[in-house]
Protein backbone atom coordinates (compact mmCIF):
# COMPACT_ATOMS: atom_id res chain seq x y z
CA UNK A 1 0.00 0.00 0.00
CA UNK A 2 1.31 3.09 -0.99
CA UNK A 3 0.78 5.59 1.82
CA UNK A 4 -1.54 8.38 1.06
CA UNK A 5 -1.83 10.43 4.80
CA UNK A 6 0.79 13.13 5.11
CA UNK A 7 2.46 14.85 8.21
CA UNK A 8 -0.43 17.25 9.10
CA UNK A 9 -3.09 15.07 8.20
CA UNK A 10 -1.65 12.48 10.17
CA UNK A 11 -1.18 14.10 13.07
CA UNK A 12 -4.94 15.41 13.69
CA UNK A 13 -5.93 11.89 13.04
CA UNK A 14 -3.84 10.92 15.85
CA UNK A 15 -5.42 13.73 17.77
CA UNK A 16 -8.74 13.30 16.94
CA UNK A 17 -8.62 9.26 17.79
CA UNK A 18 -6.97 9.49 21.22
CA UNK A 19 -9.41 12.42 22.07
CA UNK A 20 -12.68 10.23 20.95
CA UNK A 21 -10.99 7.37 22.55
CA UNK A 22 -10.92 8.65 26.01
CA UNK A 23 -15.04 10.20 25.75
CA UNK A 24 -15.25 6.94 25.16
CA UNK A 25 -13.43 5.71 28.44
CA UNK A 26 -14.15 8.01 30.83
CA UNK A 27 -17.97 9.91 29.79
CA UNK A 28 -20.50 8.24 31.61
CA UNK A 29 -22.96 9.13 28.90
CA UNK A 30 -24.41 5.85 27.51
CA UNK A 31 -23.77 7.43 23.89
CA UNK A 32 -19.96 7.79 24.75
CA UNK A 33 -19.77 4.32 23.38
CA UNK A 34 -19.38 5.74 19.82
CA UNK A 35 -16.07 7.15 20.97
CA UNK A 36 -14.72 3.42 19.98
CA UNK A 37 -14.91 4.99 16.46
CA UNK A 38 -12.13 6.67 17.21
CA UNK A 39 -9.54 3.39 16.58
CA UNK A 40 -10.68 4.43 12.95
CA UNK A 41 -8.41 7.88 12.68
CA UNK A 42 -5.88 6.47 15.14
CA UNK A 43 -4.94 2.93 12.61
CA UNK A 44 -4.96 4.92 9.63
CA UNK A 45 -2.95 7.61 11.15
CA UNK A 46 -0.22 4.95 12.46
CA UNK A 47 -0.10 2.85 8.67
CA UNK A 48 -0.15 6.23 7.07
CA UNK A 49 -2.81 4.70 4.40
CA UNK A 50 -6.79 5.65 4.29
CA UNK A 51 -9.49 3.63 2.42
CA UNK A 52 -11.29 6.57 2.07
CA UNK A 53 -9.09 7.99 0.07
CA UNK A 54 -7.94 5.47 -1.78
CA UNK A 55 -10.66 5.31 -4.61
CA UNK A 56 -10.74 8.77 -5.23
CA UNK A 57 -6.92 9.35 -5.33
CA UNK A 58 -6.65 11.93 -2.90
CA UNK A 59 -3.07 11.83 -0.95
CA UNK A 60 -2.45 14.58 1.84
CA UNK A 61 1.17 13.44 1.71
CA UNK A 62 4.07 15.82 0.06
CA UNK A 63 6.07 14.15 -2.69
CA UNK A 64 9.20 13.16 -0.01
CA UNK A 65 6.39 10.98 1.66
CA UNK A 66 5.16 9.04 -0.61
CA UNK A 67 7.78 6.54 -0.50
CA UNK A 68 7.03 3.25 1.50
CA UNK A 69 8.56 2.41 4.77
Amino acid sequence: MKPNVGGVDRALRFIVGVGLILVALFSPHPLAVWGWVGLIPLITSAIRWCPAYAPFGISSCSKGQTQEH
